[in-house]
């Protein structure tokens, strides 16, 4: 592949260009909801690699969902199809963590690396900077809707360009916009606020710097990295806020209090409580001294501290998701 073949007689001057593969823009982790698909899937994405360069992958391995992949995407609707092919065609549950974009950070020590993993950027004190993928949008819209997506984009750290009338009636709207901003429910916003008439389409520009920061999730003091995002510093605390709410309605209640904490920048920004299952130990007392109720209580505290150090908190499939619905809060 990539080979120019040509005349004899009659030479090419040049090659052609060689093949280029296409580079992914959009990753996000694969992992079978049951431990013993593992290889099942490997298998199916390395048959679906066959017909469909475009799709990369690695394994990876998460503390809260255990052995799967780290797949590589040309975008959100390629991610899609790539999970609905797996569902339909080889009859497996996954789990599909919520989409990140790849960065480009510059350590202390000079190395520049490449992170696709939110979980995987490396601790503040090391990073001299870190720079994310911009994109060129290009929104075609009736006149009447200017003012909801100028509303939108802006939200969404877009930075406005320039606008064209190609029609009576109609606009194009030029931006450049973050590409992690895009890939989180942008299309669907966009079709919402125009009742489906405005159309899009975007392109690779550069990579910017921006001040970026993640978010991590810990529930019962130990971090979920699979919950784990980069985000700009600026929406550290509401974004934390709201997944740690949203986690909060997810996450059953236990037999001991379960803490939901966000944390940026070494600190923890947010945090909520599941409160735990409480049985009754003074049911049967009817009366009598108070001192009994007393000890009750605090032989059920007790039991309760042991569960907590021995426990293991079941975090529900819907919880991985979760920050892909933040936008609608």
């Amino acid at each position: 592949m990539g080979d120019t073949l040509t005349l004899a007689t009659n030479p090419a001057a040049h090659p052609l260009p060689g093949y280029r593969h296409p580079k992914p823009m959009v990753f996000a982790g694969i992992y079978p909801v049951e431990g013993e698909d593992y290889e099942q899937l490997k298998e199916a994405l390395e048959k679906l690699q066959l017909n469909d360069a475009s799709l990369v992958y690695d394994p990876e391995t998460s503390q809260a969902l255990n052995f799967g992949f780290r797949c590589g995407f040309l975008g959100l609707f390629h991610m899609e199809i790539i999970q609905e092919r797996i569902e339909r065609e080889y009859d497996l549950d996954i789990v599909v963590t919520a989409p990140s974009v790849e960065y480009e950070v510059t350590l202390i020590s000079g190395e520049k690396i490449t992170i696709s993993s939110p979980a995987k950027l490396p601790d503040e004190a090391s990073i001299t900077e870190v720079k994310e993928p911009w994109y060129r949008l290009e929104i075609i819209t009736p006149t009447d809707f200017y003012g909801t997506i100028m509303d939108l984009v802006t939200k969404r750290r877009g930075d406005f360009i320039s606008q064209d009338y190609p029609a009576p009636n109609r606009v194009q709207l030029n931006y450049d916009i973050p590409l992690s901003e895009l890939i989180v429910n942008f299309f669907d916003d966009l079709k919402s606020r125009t009742r489906g008439y405005a159309s899009m389409d975007y392109h690779f520009l550069e990579y910017r710097q921006g001040t970026l920061v993640k978010l991590e999730i810990l529930v019962d003091e130990e971090p979920v990295d699979a919950l784990a995002a980069i985000v700009h510093k600026e929406d550290a605390y509401h974004k934390g806020q709201a997944l740690v709410t949203k986690l909060k309605a997810l996450i059953p209640r236990q037999l001991f209090d379960v803490a939901i904490q966000a944390s940026a920048s070494g600190r923890v920004i947010s945090r909520a409580t599941v409160k735990a299952l409480r049985k009754d130990v003074l049911a049967k007392c009817y009366g009598g001294d108070i001192t009994r109720k007393k000890k009750l209580l605090e032989k059920q505290k007790k039991g309760k501290r042991r569960m907590k150090m021995v426990g293991n908190v079941e975090i529900p499939q819907e919880a991985f998701m979760a920050v892909l619905r933040l936008e609608e809060e």
